[in-house]
């Protein structure tokens, strides 16, 4: 296929780009770099743009005969969504319709979107199935699923067939270590705690540890990024006409703060100080995946389940770019 990928220059869209590129499909990342790197694709895919640029979209689309597209352009911050929502709406929701509205007139209607877990908010029940209700507690869990509204509608009146996959912890980097995590700044456990090992922190802040569960720190289902990857393009493999398709992308296990940070230990071999602090508000105790639907409708199952291999591959990519993409510079 001749897919575009939007957003293709952040953390889980280079790594799909990567991978269609393995596969032979003809790949364009659509990016304004905002968020995401330039170094991450190759320089000859790369398209700068807008979302909101609806002229720019619907020329690169007629002019590569797009057949899909994939939407990696969100903002992802809990918190930033809280205090700005008006940046998170106008993105990942105003931006977006843009984007749609761009690839119903240059006919395209193959649509993977990446959605996430915080669509749930914070669910009674583990593991977290389709079924579960959808009760965001943030800006950005509820523009994702009005995103998630519309493509339902989209492929009911005009035919789009659609994937909205909610995914969990998104972690690791490619195994050849050529790519890998870089954000400013950086949220994510994982690479912090790495940074922590690589000397660049002093100490790993663990928020709470009082919470129900067997060592007091919330619990996360940790998905390697390229497990991620390979589920998104198998997803846009299978789609039809008129379809949506709506699954969660996880691993089915738990790991808690205290285990990751304890692994990170064992594969770096690093003592990484941990400092308690507070809990922090609107963190749930427990989200894990149930991720039947996606393994059995997709054909799919995650390589990575352990979280030593997991962190095994972050750690390979921040030894050799501890100062991410800028080590290349």
């Amino acid at each position: 296929m001749k897919v575009l990928v939007v957003g293709g220059a952040g953390y889980v869209g280079s790594h799909t780009v990567k991978l269609l590129n393995s596969l032979g499909h003809t790949v364009w990342v659509y990016d304004n770099l905002s968020k995401g790197h330039r170094e991450s694709v190759p320089s000859d895919m790369l398209i700068e743009g807008n979302l909101t640029d609806r002229a720019l979209l619907m020329k690169v689309m007629r002019e590569k005969e797009i057949d899909a597209v994939m939407h990696f352009a969100a903002f992802a911050l809990v918190g930033e969504s809280v205090q700005h929502p008006a940046m998170y709406y106008q993105n990942n929701v105003t931006a977006t319709f843009e984007l749609l509205e761009a690839m119903r007139s240059a006919g395209v209607w193959r649509f993977v979107f990446s959605s996430t877990t915080a669509t749930y908010g914070q669910p009674d029940k583990m593991p977290i199935s389709e079924d579960t209700p959808q009760n965001p507690i943030n800006p950005y869990g509820f523009t994702k699923l009005v995103v998630e509204r519309a493509l339902k509608d989209y492929a009911h009146a005009y035919g789009f067939g659609v994937a909205a996959l909610r995914y969990f912890n998104a972690s690791g980097a490619s195994a050849d270590g050529t790519i890998g995590e870089d954000h400013d700044p950086e949220s994510h456990l994982i690479p912090i705690v790495l940074q922590v090992a690589l000397g660049q922190r002093e100490s790993i802040s663990v928020f709470g540890k009082d919470y129900p569960t067997p060592d007091g720190t919330c619990i996360r289902d940790y998905i390697h990024v390229e497990d991620l990857a390979t589920a998104h393009i198998s997803a846009l493999l299978k789609l039809q006409p008129s379809q949506v398709m709506q699954m969660n992308l996880g691993t089915g296990v738990g790991h808690s703060v205290l285990q990751v940070i304890e692994a990170c230990r064992k594969v770096t071999g690093r003592e990484i100080p941990i400092v308690y602090s507070d809990r922090r508000a609107g963190d749930p105790a427990c989200l894990i995946a149930d991720s039947q639907l996606a393994q059995s409708s997709l054909d799919w199952k995650p390589k990575y389940v352990d979280i030593e291999s997991i962190v095994e591959t972050a750690w390979k990519w921040h030894q050799s770019h501890p100062k991410g993409y800028a080590s290349k510079a």
